[in-house]
């Protein structure tokens, strides 16, 4: 019975930049948490605050009770007090002890400034406007419109905090967002140039070996090596390239392998109508290291013939490729200390680029070598 070892990694129908549209719009803001947020909002995110808690404690009674103009001292002589409060718990209560986890010396400080608050204002009112009370004014009904300010300003001061939280969780989560979306962005540059110089490596021994058996071919091979670099040159370098382009490359090299090698042929098969091979992108190189493991494990040290056969075709905006290759039966691969690089490489990257949205099968069998890629487009 054949032997299968198979590697799969399930995926869903999404590519990495609708993944990272989707993380971004996860944590971007609407047009309410940018208000909350953003700097270039802080003076009207500030005052429409301030005009909010006016009205607020304009709707209290506390300061009906005093005589012309004097009553407009009280409201703002409370309002100022509550207000200084207000951004005593925002600028140094909350950073300095909420945000720190002492959330017990901040509730205790809360209270205590609090009482303070009360205090000052109950002295205020002793001694700034006690002679411009109008009429008489019981002491019960005078506190309970002092208590009826301060008890209004609670849910306030408890709603700043709540609103300096949400502030700097999405802060936080804006700037982990960035991070994840710069280092997956690192880690993909690194991968797509290690894969090149993985591939220029295996091409120059190929040189090499016919620069000593057959130099005419060797010159050929050159000639065709400018092509891939060429390639390489103007195509590697953009994030997307065309699905045609990717084909011709991979025809370009399978017909490389053909002039160095005897006893082998290949088959590319792309029944696609040309409006979708010159409209379909993906990622450069995607299929080079598939194609290069098959040219390897098709050697056959008996000299018959090998062959890769190779499948595109899209369905359902899903790209399907189907790389086979002949093996020989007991051929061990050449220089393992670097072998299994690109295949480890080439799966990080589609990780990277298609998150959870690819679907890999690798069947080695003792004749063929499968390659089963499904990636959305």
């Amino acid at each position: 019975m054949p032997q299968r070892e198979v590697m799969s990694i399930f995926a869903d129908d999404k590519t990495l930049s609708e993944h990272m549209k989707y993380s971004s719009w996860k944590f971007k803001e609407t047009a309410v948490m940018d208000f909350l947020v953003e700097e270039q909002y802080t003076f009207r995110r500030h005052l429409l605050f301030l005009i909010f808690f006016f009205f607020l404690i304009y709707s209290a009674r506390f300061w009906h009770g005093y005589s012309g103009i004097y009553q407009y001292y009280v409201l703002f002589f409370v309002y100022a007090i509550l207000i200084a409060m207000v951004y005593i718990n925002i600028y140094v209560l909350v950073p300095r002890f909420f945000f720190k986890t002492k959330y017990i010396t901040y509730l205790v400080l809360i209270v205590l400034m609090g009482v303070v608050g009360l205090n000052i204002i109950g002295y205020g009112f002793k001694l700034f406007f006690a002679d411009f009370k109008v009429g008489v004014v019981h002491k019960e009904g005078e506190k309970g419109g002092i208590y009826e300010g301060v008890l209004m300003c609670i849910p306030i001061i408890l709603t700043t905090t709540t609103i300096k939280l949400l502030q700097k969780w999405i802060s936080d989560n804006k700037k982990i967002n960035e991070l994840n979306n710069l280092t997956l962005n690192m880690e993909l540059n690194e991968l797509r140039n290690q894969i090149n110089p993985h591939f220029l490596f295996n091409m120059l021994n190929n040189v090499k070996a016919l620069i000593r058996t057959d130099p005419a071919k060797a010159s050929v091979v050159i000639v065709k090596l400018s092509e891939f670099l060429r390639y390489q040159l103007y195509e590697n370098s953009e994030e997307k390239t065309l699905l045609a382009s990717e084909i011709d490359f991979l025809s370009n090299f399978l017909n490389l392998e053909k002039i160095r090698r005897d006893h082998f042929s290949f088959d590319i098969a792309a029944p696609l109508d040309k409006r979708i091979l010159n409209s379909t992108f993906i990622p450069p190189n995607l299929f080079t290291t598939f194609v290069e493991n098959a040219v390897k494990h098709s050697v056959d040290i008996s000299g018959e013939e090998s062959y890769v056969k190779i499948e595109i075709h899209i369905e359902n905006k899903q790209l399907h490729f189907v790389c086979v290759n002949s093996r020989s039966i007991g051929y061990i691969i050449p220089d393992k200390k670097n072998s299994g690089l690109g295949l480890a490489n080439i799966t990080r990257r589609l990780e990277l680029l298609y998150n959870d949205t690819f679907e890999l099968n690798i069947q080695s069998e003792d004749k063929e070598y499968i390659v089963n890629l499904k990636i959305p487009v």
